[in-house]
C-alpha cells in the first residue's frame, strides 16, 4: 500500500519537508526573475515562450501556497501529490523551454532525488518513471514540430537514466539513515528507561546519597539523605552550616582515607549515622559521593543478638537464685515472728524482705523476658478499648491519683493482642502516676486516642505532669536494667517496647511542652498488618 512507503517521521522529516518546500520556491523565484528581465530569451531556446512565463509565475505562486500551508502533512497522498505536481509542472516548463538544452532536466533529478528521501520503494521510483517518461515523451514531440530536436534522445534518456539512478540510491542512504535513526531511538529509549530505572532506586534506597563538589556543594541527594539529615530539599545549598559533623568526617578522609569515619548524629533525636566517601572524577572537575548509612537497624540487631543470650544465662541464674532467694526470704519470716527481737533486728529483718521482694520481682521480669510467648493480634475498636480499659483500672486508683481519657475522631482500629496491649499501657499509666505524684499532690495521667494526620494510623499517648526525663537520659529509657529509682528493674520500658514491636506497633517518648512526659504508641494499620 502506499501508506507503508511514507518515511515522513518525527522532526527531521519536517525539516526535510520544509528544506524541500524552501528549495521549490527558490526555483521559483529564480524563473520569475528570468522571465522579468527577458534574459530567458536570450538564454534558452524557448519553444513555447506564453506557455514559460505563465508556467513560471504559477510555478513560483503554487509552491509559496504549499510552503505555507503543507507543514505537518498527515499521508503519504499528500506527499505524493505534492512530488507528482512538481514533476509535471516541470516537465511542462522543459518542454516550453525547448528541452534538454534548457537545462530543466537537471531540476527533474534533484525533484526526483528530494521526493525519494521523503517516499520510499515503488512509490518513490514511480515519480522517477514519471518524470523520465515526461522527458523522453516530451523530446519525442518537440522532434516532431522541432526537427532540431532530434538529437535530444540521447541527452533525454541520459537524464532518465540518472532520475532512475537518483532515486535508487537517495533510497538507499534513507533507509540506511532510516534504520540508524530508528535503532538510535530505541537506544535512547533504553537509555532513559534505565536512566528512570536508576532513578527510581536511587531515591528509594534507605541509604543516604549524596554527591559534593569540590565547595560542598550539594549536586544530587536522594530521599534517603534528606530524611537522615533532616532537611526537605538540600540540593544547590552548601552542608558545612547545615551538618558540621559530616564536613569534619570528610576533612578526615581527605586527610587519611584508609581510616573508618567516625559515627555522628545529624539531628539531636536522630539516627546515628555512618559516612563513606567515594571521589567521582567528572572532566576537570573532582566531586565526592558520600554514603550515609543508619547503623541504629545493625546496633539494634546487635543488641538483640546480645540480650537473647543474655536472657538464656539470665533465665538459668534466676531459676538458680529463686530457691536459696526463697529460703532467705522465709527464713526472715519465721525469724520475724520471735518474740524475742528488739526493734533494731526487725528493722534489719525487714531490710531482708524487702530486697528479697525486690529481687524476686527482677528474677520475674527477667524470666517473663526468657518465655514471652508470640502475639496474638485481633482487630481492635481503641476507642472502646481505652474506655473499658480506664473503667476497669480507676477500680484500683488511690484517692490522691486521676485518670482522665480523651478520644478523638479518625480510623481507631488496629490489630493487637490485647493481653499485651494491656500490659504495657497498664506499665505506661504506673510509671506516669508515680512520677506524677513526686511532683503534685494530685497524680493524673491523660489518655489522648487520635488518628495521626500524616499517616493516618491510629496513636495513643499516656500524659503525665510529672518532671519529665532529663534530656541527657532519653536515649537510654528504653535499654535494659536502665532506671532513675532505686527499687526499680529497669525493664518496664524495655518489655513495653518489645512488646509493641512485636504487634508492629511503635513506642516512642515526646517531652511536652509545658512539662511531663508524654509516651506515644502509634498503631499499625488494621488492613496493612503484614
Amino acid at each position: 500500500m502506499i501508506a507503508d512507503k511514507f518515511t515522513l517521521r518525527g522532526a527531521q522529516g519536517r525539516r526535510i519537508l520544509k528544506l524541500y518546500n524552501l528549495y521549490r520556491v527558490i526555483i521559483g523565484l529564480a524563473l520569475a526573475f528570468l522571465i522579468s528581465s527577458d534574459l530567458d530569451s536570450q538564454l534558452l531556446d524557448m519553444v513555447h515562450p506564453a506557455l514559460f512565463r505563465a508556467g513560471s509565475w504559477f510555478y513560483l505562486i503554487l509552491n509559496i501556497t504549499i510552503a505555507v500551508s503543507v507543514q505537518r502533512p498527515r499521508s503519504t497522498v499528500q506527499i505524493f501529490s505534492l512530488a507528482l505536481v512538481d514533476v509535471i509542472l516541470l516537465c511542462a516548463l522543459f518542454f516550453a523551454a525547448g528541452g534538454t538544452p534548457s537545462g530543466i532536466g537537471n531540476l527533474l533529478i534533484v525533484a526526483v532525488a528530494i521526493s525519494n528521501i521523503l517516499l520510499r520503494g515503488r512509490i518513490g521510483l514511480l515519480i522517477a518513471a514519471i518524470a523520465t517518461i515526461g522527458m523522453i515523451y516530451l523530446t519525442f514531440y518537440l522532434s516532431i514540430i522541432h526537427p532540431s530536436a532530434s538529437s535530444q534522445y540521447v541527452q533525454a534518456g541520459a537524464l532518465g537514466t540518472l532520475c532512475f539512478a537518483a532515486a535508487l540510491f537517495v533510497q538507499g542512504i534513507s533507509k540506511r539513515l532510516y534504520l540508524s535513526e530508528t535503532l538510535a531511538e530505541q537506544r535512547a529509549e533504553e537509555v532513559a528507561n534505565l536512566e528512570a530505572l536508576n532513578s527510581l532506586i536511587l531515591q528509594r534506597m534507605r541509604t543516604g546519597i549524596l554527591v559534593l563538589d569540590t565547595h560542598n556543594r550539594v549536586l544530587l541527594a536522594n530521599d534517603g539523605a534528606k530524611r537522615l539529615l533532616g532537611h526537605t530539599d538540600i540540593t544547590g545549598l552548601i552542608v558545612d552550616p547545615h551538618c558540621p559533623e559530616l564536613i569534619n568526617c570528610l576533612h578526615q578522609w581527605h586527610y587519611n582515607p584508609t581510616l573508618r569515619s567516625a559515627e555522628f548524629r545529624a539531628q539531636p533525636d536522630g539516627p546515628m549515622l555512618q559516612p563513606s566517601f567515594v571521589k567521582v572524577q567528572h572532566g576537570a572537575q573532582q566531586n565526592v559521593l558520600v554514603f550515609l548509612d543508619d547503623t541504629t537497624e545493625l546496633a539494634q540487631q546487635a543488641q538483640q543478638l546480645k540480650l537473647v543470650a543474655l536472657g538464656r544465662l539470665t533465665a538459668g541464674i534466676a531459676h538458680e537464685i529463686r530457691n536459696p532467694l526463697g529460703a532467705i526470704s522465709h527464713a526472715s519470716q519465721l525469724l520475724n515472728e520471735s518474740e524475742d527481737l528488739q526493734a533494731p533486728d526487725k528493722r534489719l529483718i525487714q531490710i531482708i524482705q524487702d530486697q528479697s521482694r525486690r529481687m524476686n520481682l527482677i528474677i520475674e521480669n527477667v524470666l517473663q523476658l526468657s518465655r514471652r510467648r508470640q502475639p496474638e493480634p485481633q482487630l481492635l475498636d481503641l476507642k472502646y478499648w481505652v474506655h473499658r480499659f480506664a473503667s476497669e483500672f480507676r477500680g484500683t486508683l488511690k484517692s490522691s491519683q486521676t485518670l482522665h481519657v480523651e478520644t478523638l475522631k479518625g480510623n481507631t482500629k488496629t490489630r493487637m493482642d490485647p493481653n499485651q496491649l494491656t500490659q504495657v499501657v497498664t506499665n505506661l499509666v504506673q510509671n506516669g502516676l508515680r512520677y506524677s505524684a513526686q511532683n503534685n499532690s494530685q497524680a493524673q495521667v491523660w489518655l489522648r486516642l487520635f488518628c495521626a494526620d500524616e499517616t493516618e494510623l491510629p496513636v495513643l499517648e499516656v500524659l503525665d505532669d510529672g518532671r519529665g526525663v532529663p534530656s541527657d537520659q532519653v536515649s537510654h529509657i528504653f535499654e535494659p536494667f536502665f532506671t532513675t529509682e532505686n527499687k526499680g528493674t529497669g525493664l518496664g520500658l524495655y518489655i513495653s517496647r518489645e512488646l509493641c514491636e512485636s504487634n508492629q506497633a511503635r513506642l516512642d517518648y515526646k517531652p511536652r511542652d509545658e512539662g511531663g512526659s508524654c509516651f506515644r504508641i502509634t498503631f499499625a494499620h488494621p488492613r496493612k498488618l503484614s
